[in-house]
């Protein structure tokens, strides 16, 4: 006789919370494939071990709810199954969207990258995926950094009207980090306008001696910039050849970022 399985604990195909009939319903969903599109009724069977009349209850199940389309001979999945996955990434967050991207880019590029928030004056760490590392202090989520000495900041505040940006960097009362770092309003300012028009932040040893920082903008489908992803790098090449050999890859998770945010997902 099958046990209740322990509260918590995952039903398996022993257990009486096990339902046989939705895993079997969302093995045939699953069997198709991008080398596997449409499928005939005995292919289905076949890579579900269903048999022939068991495998066409779910499939005519899925048709009348939906999920799948046949011509007759052969089934495939239609756009509704879509609905599945936006349930899943509807209750998710930011920093759950963004974390896998930013594996993806810190592969690519072999660098760190983060990606942050603005909150009063500083930026905080809200998701990073560490590569190299280059830098002296240890960053992990929650880390905070002040906006007007880091790339994502400057993103982040290039994207505030004017007024604001300007009071938050008269409330930062800014102090140099390191010899490079800008200080002065008209500076930061004028640092902030450079930003907005070419669409990233590159700073230059301005939070640490040697380390680089490029960074773009993450916005929702109504274009508000909510957040800012970044990638770290040594200093001393050329700053042209960062941007021209980070930027592109940087660009793509900030995009693939929003694409997941267009789906509606909260932040």
């Amino acid at each position: 006789m099958s046990q209740r399985a322990a509260p918590g604990a995952p039903a398996t195909e022993t257990s009486t919370d096990f339902v046989q009939s939705l895993a079997r319903g969302l093995g045939v969903i699953t069997a198709f494939s991008g080398a596997r599109r449409e499928m005939t009724l005995t292919e289905v069977a076949g890579h579900t071990d269903l048999t022939r009349a068991t495998a066409r209850r779910f499939l005519r199940t899925l048709e009348q709810l939906g999920y799948v389309r046949t011509d007759g001979k052969l089934f495939s999945l239609t756009a509704k199954v879509l609905e599945l996955g936006y349930s899943y990434l509807s209750s998710l967050g930011l920093p759950d969207v963004v974390t896998p991207h930013l594996r993806e880019l810190s592969s690519e590029v072999q660098e760190s990258a983060s990606a942050a928030i603005l909150d009063g004056n500083d930026v905080v760490y809200v998701a990073r995926s560490a590569g190299r590392k280059i830098m002296q202090v240890n960053i992990t989520v929650g880390t905070r950094f002040p906006a007007y000495a880091t790339s994502m900041g400057r993103v982040l505040l290039a994207a505030l009207p004017d007024p604001e940006a300007a009071a938050v960097l008269a409330a930062s009362s800014p102090r140099a980090l390191t010899p490079y770092t800008k200080t002065a309003a008209a500076d930061l300012l004028a640092e902030l306008h450079r930003v907005r028009l070419q669409g990233y932040s590159l700073v230059e040893q301005e939070l640490e001696v040697g380390l680089r920082s490029l960074a773009v903008p993450v916005r929702t489908p109504d274009g508000r910039v909510v957040a800012a992803v970044n990638v770290s790098t040594s200093a001393g090449t050329p700053v042209a050849d960062t941007v021209q050999a980070l930027l592109p890859a940087l660009t793509r998770t900030a995009q693939h970022t929003e694409a997941d945010l267009a789906l509606g997902i909260r932040i």
